[in-house]
Parts: structure tokens; sequence; C-alpha cells
């Protein structure tokens, strides 16, 4: 079973991305859970969202103690409670301008893999919307879900601005697909 953590903030559309990302892999035929938890409903308050996928049906009812994957819409949430659920093999995605060696000293024998999904999303019009980005670095990371149910999930969730988003998902998937291959050589 794959247990993601998505931390945000509110407003930044932390519980958005994990429903888009829950209905990406049940396009690909997995089973499913997907639930939020939040403090007081405003913004700049945390937020988390919580994902179980499997190929049977999940059953298992609590909070997500030992998360497989965490993705961080904000470096500053990385800290105490997010990263009580981490371990040694918990791949960490955050959305940041700074270079996988800054998170190296702060957080030491975890794997941190930075997105500038700010960037991206102004490159593409979206302003603040990094869900999109996040969201294709990622699946680029875990390898699932597959490129193209994210992006018909992309393209029949989102509102408007279709190009846009898909245009942020590819360029996110992107940015961690190099940092692979420079991990690599």
């Amino acid at each position: 079973m794959l247990q993601i953590v998505i931390q945000g903030r509110g407003g930044q559309g932390a519980q958005t991305a994990g429903n888009l990302l829950a209905m990406a892999f049940y396009a690909e035929g997995r089973q499913v859970q997907c639930f939020a938890s939040y403090g007081g409903a405003r913004r700049g308050t945390p937020v988390s969202s919580f994902l179980r996928v499997d190929d049977r049906p999940v059953r298992l009812r609590c909070d997500i103690e030992r998360a497989d994957a965490i993705l961080c819409f904000d470096a500053s949430l990385l800290e105490g409670r997010l990263l009580a659920c981490a371990h040694a093999g918990t791949l960490i995605v955050v959305n940041s301008a700074h270079p996988p060696v800054h998170f190296a000293g702060a957080l030491p024998g975890q794997r941190v893999l930075p997105v500038d999904g700010l960037a991206i999303a102004r490159r593409h019009g979206l302003q603040r919307i990094v869900n999109s980005a996040l969201l294709g670095a990622l699946a680029c990371a875990l390898g699932a879900p597959s490129r193209a149910a994210l992006a018909r999930t992309l393209v029949e969730q989102s509102p408007k601005l279709h190009d846009a988003n898909l245009a942020a998902c590819e360029d996110g998937y992107a940015s961690i697909e190099a940092q692979l291959k420079g991990i690599a050589a």
C-alpha cells in the first residue's frame, strides 16, 4: 500500500491536490482512500490531505503514521508534526526554489526533491496556483500515476485554464526528471 501525505496551508490547494491525485490513481484502476485534516478553516492555517493507494480495497481507517511520500506545498511546514510520519525511505517533494543540497543539512537522511512550483505556475499564467506543477513533480518522483492519467484528470477536473495546468504539470514532471537524472549520473 502506498501512503502519501500532502501538507500545505489553507488556500494553497493541498486538499484539492489530494483529491486530484486520488482521481488519477482511481482512473488507473487502483483502489484509493483520500481524506483531509485541517484546523481552523481559514487561509494560512496548516491543511493536510492523506491518500492511500493499493491494488486491493483499502480497509485501514486511521491517520497515516508512516508515509511513503510527502508532498509539501510550503517548505516552512517541513518540521515536527509533518516529519514525524517520515522515515528513512520517505520521499519528500517540496515546493521550493532552493536546490536539493539546501535540505541535506536540515533534513539529514531524507530524500528531498525540491521543485519551484511557484515559478512554474507563474510562467504558465496560474499565478500562485501550484497544484498542477507539484502533482507532476510527485508523479515523476513516484513513477505513478501515469502522465496520461494525471493529464486526463487535470483536464476533466480543472474548471478552466486546461492548457496552462497541463503545461505546469509537465514542467513539474520535467523538473524532477532532471534532478533524478542528475542524481543517477
